[in-house]
């Protein structure tokens, strides 16, 4: 049967606060790359696609004056 290798963490020791710090901040930084790749490749692209078929709609169906 194969060993968890898990089960040799030692549960009661106490990281120490600088490398705690360093892992907080890098899931931060991961996070905001994410964040801003999330803004720039589908959401500003997708505003900037219905704008333009809004725009472009409304010149079409714009209702006829009589």
């Amino acid at each position: 049967m194969i060993e968890n290798p898990f089960s040799n963490i030692l549960t009661n020791e106490k990281v120490p606060e600088i490398l705690r710090e360093k892992v907080i901040n890098d899931i931060a930084f991961v996070k905001l790359s994410l964040d801003v790749a999330d803004l720039f490749v589908i959401k500003y692209p997708s505003v900037v696609r219905e704008f333009i078929d809004t725009d472009h709609k409304d010149t079409r169906k714009q209702p006829k004056k009589l």
